[in-house]
């Protein structure tokens, strides 16, 4: 028999969005670099809990830069998006709307 433990509701529940919506729900792009996803996601180590922030392509899928931290701070995000401009080139990547459901694009040069 296999038992699936559900996590626990913390109460906690995230604010709203700290800045607008560019893609507005459309997810798709004609070429690369034009538009960027970016989530966080938690993994429980033997060490603790590492989260890891991606940053996603949305015309090839691929993810194009990413960032580790032990806890979840806008820093994590940022250091993302700085990684995944360092990859691609600033000059590539110029106009590029990165969305996610809480990073504040003005914390971008931080």
């Amino acid at each position: 028999m296999i038992t699936i433990r559900r996590a626990k509701p913390t109460g906690k529940k995230p604010g709203p969005p700290v800045c607008d919506d560019l893609l507005k729900q459309d997810f798709t792009a004609d070429s690369p670099n034009t538009r960027w996803v970016t989530d966080v996601t938690e993994h429980h180590t033997g060490d603790g809990k590492l989260y890891l922030c991606a940053v996603k392509d949305v015309c090839s899928g691929r993810i194009v830069g990413y960032a580790t931290y032990r806890r979840t701070k806008s820093r994590l995000a940022v250091a993302a998006l700085i990684d995944a401009v360092a990859r691609r080139g600033a000059a590539k990547v110029a106009g590029c709307i990165a969305h996610s459901d809480r990073v504040n694009p003005a914390n971008f040069g931080r």
